[in-house]
């Protein structure tokens, strides 16, 4: 046994002392957690499909041994099968509804598409000027130098 034991890279049992890493191990989530609304639709979900499926095999048992109660499980099979449908799209509305208020929307519009483009060509000029030696003014200052060149030109 401790052949084996030692073979698969295990610690002996007078080596646990030794030992320095603790019992439990944190490991982030690998995902992050649904918004409240949309976990306790979830829930509500799962809940009613359960009860559905309980209430079809009843319903399934009792047809098949003759019972006077298979009529009305199979009425109440259909209506929690319509219910269970409900709270399934529930779980969907609810996690749009949220996305949509709340959400980070993963798709640019247009709008920000080009003004990442004019801020993408806008460094791309200024790393080509700096390794050229070239100082370019931002834009702000550019109209402010003509002013103060213009009122200088008045003047003399």
């Amino acid at each position: 046994m401790q052949q084996t034991d030692e073979r698969r890279g295990s610690v002996r049992a007078g080596e646990f002392e030794r030992v320095s890493r603790g019992l439990w191990v944190e490991e982030p989530a690998r995902s992050y957690r649904m918004p409240d609304p949309v976990r306790t639709a979830a829930v509500r979900a799962v809940i009613i499909t359960a009860v559905t499926l309980i209430q079809a095999m009843i319903a399934f048992l009792s047809t098949l041994a003759g019972s006077w109660l298979a009529f009305p499980m199979v009425l109440s099979s259909v209506a929690s099968t319509v219910v269970a449908t409900w709270g399934v799209l529930d779980v969907w509305v609810t996690r749009q509804v949220w996305n949509q208020r709340y959400g980070v929307v993963s798709v640019p519009s247009s709008t920000a598409r080009q003004l990442r483009r004019e801020r993408r060509r806008a460094r791309r000029a200024d790393r080509k000027a700096a390794r050229e030696g070239v100082r370019i003014p931002p834009a702000g200052a550019a109209a402010l130098g003509e002013e103060q060149a213009g009122a200088g030109l008045k003047t003399a």
